[in-house]
């Protein structure tokens, strides 16, 4: 926690939500635009939404660089110095190296197997609603 706000990482599964469909997700990155918390994320992490965006959903350019900017306004941007090997997704482990690295108090995300861990060095790991009802 720094100034009263708790720090969270929003797995990518979150942002891509948020930004193609709204609901809890939605809620969560308009906390955000209000100050309520602090997002951390990583250029991995960061990567990874973006390379979603483009493959899957066929972004523009245009578009991708937009949205590359707003995420880099809003987040904290973290550089893990090490690497965990707690799960068998890689993309998993990022997202636990970036919370460790932040010193997170939440990872927020709808991904099973990080949702199965609860908690991990400390940080909580919640669904969108879990994480709402802190607000």
């Amino acid at each position: 926690m720094v100034n009263g706000k708790v720090k969270a990482v929003l797995d990518s599964n979150i942002l891509i939500s948020a930004f193609l469909y709204g609901g809890k997700p939605q809620q969560i990155i308009d906390l955000l635009i209000e100050s309520r918390f602090i997002a951390i994320t990583s250029p991995i992490l960061l990567a990874e939404v973006l390379d979603v965006f483009a493959k899957k959903f066929k972004f523009s350019n245009e578009r991708l660089i937009q949205t590359e900017s707003e995420i880099k306004q809003a987040f904290q941007f973290v550089h893990p110095s090490f690497i965990l090997r707690e799960l068998r997704d890689e993309d998993d482990n990022r997202v636990l190296e970036a919370a460790a690295e932040g010193r997170c108090d939440f990872i927020v995300t709808g991904d099973l197997e990080l949702l199965n861990l609860k908690i991990f060095r400390g940080i909580k790991i919640l669904t969108p609603a879990q994480f709402l009802q802190k607000f």
